[in-house]
């Protein structure tokens, strides 16, 4: 436990400035040149990932196995968070000028199915619902009905999602009568399938590894990851921004992932940028203080989500961030913890 007054936020907060052709080139097409790098990460992926991915489907023997471990590390374990990230920018930021609106459908629709999206149902469940129901029970990936340090509750958390996720978000904006959201599910998982569909009798192995895989991954993460951001949730208060996320400061993924650990700014003001969530922190400690807001210095969400399910409190604490002096003991910030994991019953359940 450290107090805020002794911190210095490292976290990116600056604007970064184009150093060449190309950069310049990016930012001419951009709403706002703070999203260059997100610019930058697209660039490179499309000129790796994308023609790695085209020779899955090509090549054979030797030439394959180099081909699928170059394609493996650079989908699952380089630029998985970076781009996973860098689409939730985008989603509540559109990057492109009106004249270039059209560039905005070249992430959801040529990208993303790589790293196991199907196009349009990121949007729908994240802006559509999510953010509109703030975890509370009417989102069907709230957590308030589950006990959040349990591994079997997160098992039937993740399980419940991959079976039903996609039907009841449809079903849920179908009842709301959005008929710009169902179109769009519809759409995307239609083209989605069909796509993997006529993959498979070209070549499964390829389909299997380049589409399949990826779209359980990234189901199970972004479950995990909504999880650890929700594991922590006022009974007395579920819909409190403050009392219902967490936030991760000075935490090197952050740099990586465009500020993501911010999470309870960013359900307080959505379409903030990235690169301003720190100076939010900065400017409304009282209110951080006065909520018991759970801040964690130098862990990510993965780090957090593996000592809750080891119910590790002591190691949580000791990377909590004391505002104006709130927590007078440790022990007193892992009994805060222990209760805002508690299942909460709720009314009305999301049907599946």
């Amino acid at each position: 436990m450290r107090d805020f007054a002794q911190i210095t936020i490292t976290d990116p907060m600056g604007a970064p400035q184009p150093n060449n052709f190309l950069d310049r080139f990016w930012v001419s097409l951009l709403k706002d040149s703070r999203d260059l790098p997100l610019m930058q990460l697209t660039f490179k992926i499309t000129v790796t990932l994308l023609p790695l991915t085209v020779l899955l489907f090509i090549t054979q023997g030797w030439v394959w196995a180099l081909v699928f471990v170059a394609h493996f590390y650079l989908n699952h374990l380089y630029f998985k968070g970076p781009f996973g990230l860098m689409l939730h920018c985008a989603i509540h930021r559109p990057l492109f000028k009106k004249e270039y609106e059209a560039l905005n459908n070249y992430l959801p629709w040529c990208l993303a199915p790589l790293f196991g999206h199907t196009p349009e149902t990121y949007r729908a469940h994240h802006i559509g619902m999510h953010h509109a129901e703030n975890n509370m029970e009417t989102d069907d990936s709230s957590t308030l009905q589950f006990q959040r340090d349990s591994m079997r509750d997160f098992g039937k958390y993740v399980g419940r999602f991959i079976l039903y996720g996609v039907y009841n978000l449809y079903l849920y904006h179908r009842a709301k009568k959005r008929k710009f959201f169902m179109t769009r599910i519809l759409a995307g998982e239609i083209a989605f399938y069909t796509m993997v569909i006529a993959l498979c009798f070209v070549n499964f192995t390829a389909t299997f590894f380049a589409f399949i895989f990826p779209l359980f991954v990234f189901r199970f993460v972004a479950m995990l990851g909504n999880w650890s951001q929700h594991s922590f949730v006022d009974a007395e208060d579920p819909s409190n921004h403050y009392k219902n996320s967490s936030t991760c400061i000075n935490h090197f993924y952050n740099h990586k992932c465009w500020n993501d650990g911010y999470h309870i700014s960013h359900h307080i003001f959505p379409h903030m940028h990235w690169t301003e969530h720190p100076n939010h922190v900065l400017q409304n400690q009282n209110d951080y203080a006065a909520n018991k807001a759970l801040v964690f210095e130098d862990l990510d969400f993965l780090r957090i989500f593996i000592l809750l399910m080891q119910k590790k409190y002591d190691a949580l604490a000791d990377h909590v961030v004391n505002f104006n002096g709130t927590f007078s003991s440790k022990e007193e910030i892992v009994e805060l913890m222990k209760a805002r994991t508690m299942k909460i019953e709720v009314a009305e359940a999301v049907p599946a």
